[in-house]
């Protein structure tokens, strides 16, 4: 493979490493997304039932249940 730099100035050795490292942010970020939808989600489900939100009651003690276990 040639040592020749691209359009972007970089080789195809420095290219691969910040894809690498580009990739390794992206995918913490989506990571860090998720658990914060799941949290937000936990504590406000977006979509409510037909009772509004009084017929989640019973989530709370889901929650309540499963927190020691994520902890």
């Amino acid at each position: 493979m040639s040592d020749e730099a691209s359009m972007s100035g970089l080789s195809s050795k420095e290219a691969q490493e910040f894809h690498s490292l580009y990739m390794m942010g992206f995918i913490g970020f989506t990571l860090v997304a998720i658990v914060a939808h799941f949290l937000v989600w936990t504590w406000r489900p977006w979509l409510p039932g037909e009772d509004g939100y009084g017929a989640l009651q019973g989530v709370n003690s889901l929650i309540e249940t499963l927190a020691p276990l994520v902890a």
